[in-house]
């Protein structure tokens, strides 16, 4: 009987020990994805401090909007990935439609799935910077924190993609001038958007849909996430971009990456 035991024993305390040295994948030691560190789109959203355009007004070497208007391409960027649950199945709609698009990445979430980020990258999609740990910037309120999320995602970036990354946007797009200026000096491009989803609302697809068709215009950059907070679901955005894409092809609208429609470098 002890000899019994003992070897049932045995799988289940190596077990352990592997989780232990975190010789077993992240997604079998913890289900959930790496969180928002300052809390849920849905949530934060709604304070925007500073407005992104008039930002770009006072820094239009640094922070990028939309696109040329004169064209008719757009841009897809996808912000708060990689996110097991969601963002494969966003990759499989572009993949479906040829489409290339830009994800903002989380440094811990990379960290945490890096064959999602090379999923991303051999597929040829751009990567761009989204922090480390997705906190609120503006009510950090310090540079120290700034400069160690974004070179902490940098590093881990760099050694999944090859390269280091020019382009970052900021968690729920939310900045002011000092951050600005640091960014500047990082020698990156911040990256907003001047058409918004709104799917971190999570509402109908038909009404994600309605919130992008409605708004579009030749040059737009187009904010959707293929991320979410542990109690968010980006089920309605997957199905939104399956009448978004057509939709904008109906218009003669054609999809480029971020660095393709604002004819800029997106490695340093």
């Amino acid at each position: 009987m002890r000899s019994a035991v003992f070897k049932l024993m045995i799988p289940v305390t190596m077990f352990m020990l592997f989780v232990t040295l975190g010789c077993l994948p992240v997604n079998a030691q913890n289900e959930k994805p790496p969180n928002l560190q300052g809390g849920p789109e849905n949530k934060e959203r709604v304070r925007y401090p500073v407005s992104n355009v008039i930002l770009q007004q006072r820094y239009p070497e640094t922070i990028v909007l939309r696109g040329p208007q004169t064209g008719n391409a757009v841009a897809l960027t996808f912000d708060d990935g990689p996110d097991p649950r969601f963002t494969s199945q966003v990759l499989d709609i572009l993949k479906e439609n040829n489409i290339k698009a830009t994800f903002f990445l989380m440094g811990s979430r990379a960290k945490a799935y890096p064959d999602l980020v090379k999923r991303i990258i051999n597929e040829g999609h751009i990567v761009g910077n989204h922090t480390y740990w997705h906190p609120n910037l503006v009510k950090q309120g310090d540079i120290a924190t700034l400069k160690t999320e974004v070179s902490s995602t940098e590093d881990e970036l760099a050694n999944l993609i090859g390269y280091r990354t020019k382009l970052f946007r900021a968690p729920y797009g939310f900045l002011y001038n000092e951050l600005v200026e640091k960014l500047r000096d990082m020698n990156y491009t911040v990256a907003g958007w001047s058409v918004d989803s709104l799917d971190w609302q999570e509402s109908p697809p038909e009404q994600i849909t309605y919130n992008v068709v409605s708004n579009i215009h030749p040059g737009a950059v187009i904010l959707m996430h293929d991320g979410a907070a542990w109690d968010e679901d980006r089920t309605n955005t997957i199905k939104s971009l399956r009448q978004i894409i057509p939709a904008l092809k109906e218009q003669g609208m054609k999809f480029e990456t971020l660095p393709q429609l604002l004819n800029i470098p997106y490695k340093k």
